[in-house]
C-alpha cells in the first residue's frame, strides 16, 4: 500500500471529511452554545478553538476504532447513528479536555451537554442534508435495477424468426449515505 493507492487516498479522505465535520459542529455549537454575546468580540473564540481542535482529534480516534472494528461499510441509518453518537462523545469529551485539569465538582455539565447536543443536531442536519436520492429497488437486490432496453421499432415488416429474450442490462445504483464525500471515494474508504 502506498500513498498513492486509491483505497488509501479514500480511507485518508474519509478520516478528514469526519474530522473536519465533527470540529466545524463543535465550533459552531460552541459559538452558539455561548448564548447573545452581544458583539463579536466576546464571542468565546479561544475555547471554540479548543473544542473544535479536541474534537477533531477525538473524531479521529474514533474512526480508528471504527475501522478497526470493521464496522465502517453500514447502511444509511446504522451509518448516521454513529456518527452521530460520535459526534456527541467527541463533543463531550471535547469540553472535558478544553476545560483543563478533570475536576468533577467545577466541570459544567450542563454546558458541555448543551454544546454536545447542538453538535449532534448540526450533525443530523448534514447527514440528512448530504444523503444522496436514490430510486427505490424492486427485485433486483440492494444495489442494482435490472432494465429491459426497448426494443427498436420494426421499419420492414419483420421475419418470421422466434422473439430473442430482451437483453437485460443491470445498473448499479448507489446506496446512500450521510458522508459528504464523492459516493465512489466515500464507497472506496468504507467497502
Amino acid at each position: 500500500m502506498t500513498w498513492r493507492d486509491p483505497k488509501v487516498k479514500a480511507v485518508l479522505l474519509d478520516f478528514l471529511e469526519r474530522a473536519g465535520w465533527s470540529a466545524g459542529q463543535v465550533f459552531l455549537a460552541t459559538l452558539l452554545g455561548g448564548g447573545v454575546a452581544g458583539s463579536v468580540g466576546n464571542l468565546p473564540w479561544r475555547y471554540a478553538l479548543t473544542l473544535a481542535v479536541s474534537a477533531a482529534v477525538a473524531s479521529v480516534l474514533l474512526t480508528s476504532l471504527q475501522y478497526a472494528g470493521k464496522l465502517t461499510d453500514l447502511p444509511f441509518w446504522p451509518d448516521l447513528l454513529v456518527r452521530l453518537g460520535k459526534t456527541f462523545v467527541s463533543s463531550l469529551s471535547a469540553s472535558i479536555v478544553a476545560s483543563g485539569v478533570f475536576d468533577i465538582t467545577r466541570f459544567s455539565w450542563s454546558a458541555a451537554f448543551n454544546v454536545a447536543f447542538i453538535a449532534t443536531i448540526g450533525g443530523l442536519g448534514k447527514g440528512l442534508l448530504a444523503r444522496e436520492h436514490v430510486i427505490p429497488v424492486a427485485a433486483a437486490g440492494p444495489s442494482t435495477v435490472a432494465v429491459t432496453p426497448a426494443a427498436p421499432e420494426p421499419t420492414a415488416p419483420a421475419p418470421a424468426v422466434p422473439a430473442a429474450e430482451p437483453a437485460v442490462l443491470v445498473v448499479e445504483v448507489p446506496q446512500p449515505s450521510p458522508s459528504t464525500l464523492p459516493t465512489d471515494t466515500y464507497r472506496e474508504a468504507v467497502g
